[in-house]
């Protein structure tokens, strides 16, 4: 049962790291991006359909990521040009993902709840690949945001634009390529749930790893290495719900509601008592005229 769990909890690890990696770049450079739910819905949408539609995988996981780069940069656009409010907007991206990829599914397939379903031989069969890619992905941003200029330029965009404009850098620019780049990155999540966990995109597949890969990268600080440990923690209570499901307290049989809802519990718990206590990037969700 151990070694059950370990192994969930890897599995189920893997969405939730690349949506909070990719909200990790879009925040640091102070874009509030609520809006990765969308992200993996348009990816693992895409991904599946395009794999279908012409049967090649490595077709439909590059549409798949592609996909959420698209919505990722439209969002930024709108964001940083039209000035808008983020968090309402990364709202109306979500739910745009959840209302427009049905009128797409059934305008391609006669079809509103899923995709019709992969062939197995067309399907990543090895999720082990995509855990050792996201925790190289550790690595990878622990070096963009310590050496680099791009990582530093992303840093001082989400805490003091200003510092920026005196070097003659838009730091607009700098917060559209973080954006597009943290989308990309959360398409790989998208691409894992319908061509390697699942072999077909259902409505609402996703299941609110958006709001929990949040969760994680506020639980983390905005840094990358704490940002994994979030996520293994968040993915360790959904595998722990798993395992309770049927389970008995003595002669009493808990109802599986109650225990689907223990990895949003520990959700809402781990923000009411540390939220507070963690230091958003200063310039989060402002628009800043120079």
């Amino acid at each position: 049962m151990i070694l059950d769990l370990l192994m969930s909890t890897a599995r189920l690890m893997v969405p939730i790291l690349f949506a909070a990696y990719g909200g990790l770049l879009s925040e640091r450079s102070g874009i509030a991006n609520i809006a990765l739910e969308a992200n993996l819905l348009f990816s693992a949408f895409a991904g599946a359909a395009v794999t279908f539609l012409v049967g090649n995988l490595w077709l439909g996981a590059a549409a798949g990521i592609l996909a959420s780069g698209v919505v990722g940069a439209i969002f930024a656009a709108i964001c940083i040009w039209g000035r808008g409010d983020q968090i309402v907007i990364g709202t109306g991206f979500n739910l745009l993902a959840v209302g427009l990829i049905p009128v797409i599914c059934k305008a391609l397939f006669e079809m509103t709840g899923s995709t019709p379903a992969v062939p197995i031989e067309l399907t990543f069969t090895k999720p082990v690949a995509f855990l050792v890619i996201g925790v190289l992905f550790i690595g990878l941003l622990e070096y963009l945001f310590r050496f680099t200029r791009h990582g530093l330029r992303v840093t001082a965009a989400g805490e003091n634009p200003a510092a920026l404009a005196t070097q003659g850098v838009n730091y607009k620019l700098v917060r559209f390529r973080a954006v597009v780049e943290g989308s990309l990155m959360t398409g790989l999540g998208g691409v894992y749930l319908s061509l390697c966990q699942g072999n077909q995109f259902i409505r609402d597949m996703a299941a609110g790893r958006g709001f929990i890969a949040l969760a994680a990268l506020i639980f983390g600080a905005w840094k990358p290495i704490p940002t994994f440990f979030a996520c293994v923690f968040f993915a360790f209570t959904d595998a722990l719900q798993m395992q309770l499901q049927g389970q008995k307290i003595g002669d009493l049989s808990v109802p599986n509601q109650f225990v689907q809802i223990v990895p949003y519990v520990a959700t809402l718990i781990v923000l009411v008592f540390f939220a507070r206590k963690i230091t958003a990037p200063r310039a989060i969700n402002q628009d800043v005229e120079l």
